[in-house]
């Protein structure tokens, strides 16, 4: 049934792991949270965590809808992640003045002693994910990852395409 979906030809190919790039980024993907977690412990804060930390200190203030865009997950996972750093005091979630149904999240004075503290460790494991790569090797491996995002910015974070 396989076969037939891809035509005999290109089911007669092969196509290892190794040489997929979806493969290839769950492991990148897979290496980085491992190297993350070594490196940032002692804070007992995830990437997701710290991306939403991060991406709230540089909006300063946001409702749940665009801290989910900005870190490209979604809004379920978002709001799970936020009670949880909420409740760790890095973050308050006040009713929105400008929509009662809305969330808006500020970071805490403790939100952004803790987003200083870690920067270093997080910088670390993320030069660590890429540290067999030489300097220039990196930078073109970030701007090819780069532009495969922006090409499929029209995606949610579900993998789905917007409506």
């Amino acid at each position: 049934m396989i076969e037939k979906a891809l035509g005999s030809e290109a089911a007669k190919e092969d196509w290892p792991l190794l040489e997929r790039p979806g493969f290839l980024a769950r492991r990148l993907h897979q290496i980085h949270v491992s190297l993350f977690a070594e490196r940032c412990a002692e804070f007992r804060i995830t990437p997701l965590q710290y991306s939403l930390l991060s991406a709230l200190s540089e909006l300063g203030e946001a409702d749940q809808t665009r801290l989910a865009r900005a870190v490209a997950i979604d809004r379920t996972t978002t709001t799970g992640a936020l009670k949880r750093l909420e409740v760790r005091g890095l973050l308050r979630r006040v009713t929105s003045d400008r929509d009662r149904r809305s969330q808006a999240c500020r970071m805490t004075p403790a939100g952004a002693a803790l987003l200083a503290a870690m920067e270093a460790a997080a910088r670390s494991a993320h030069e660590a994910t890429v540290e067999p790569l030489n300097a220039e090797e990196q930078a073109t491996l970030i701007g090819l990852m780069k532009r495969a995002v922006a090409a499929h910015e029209d995606r949610l974070a579900s993998g789905m395409p917007s409506a």
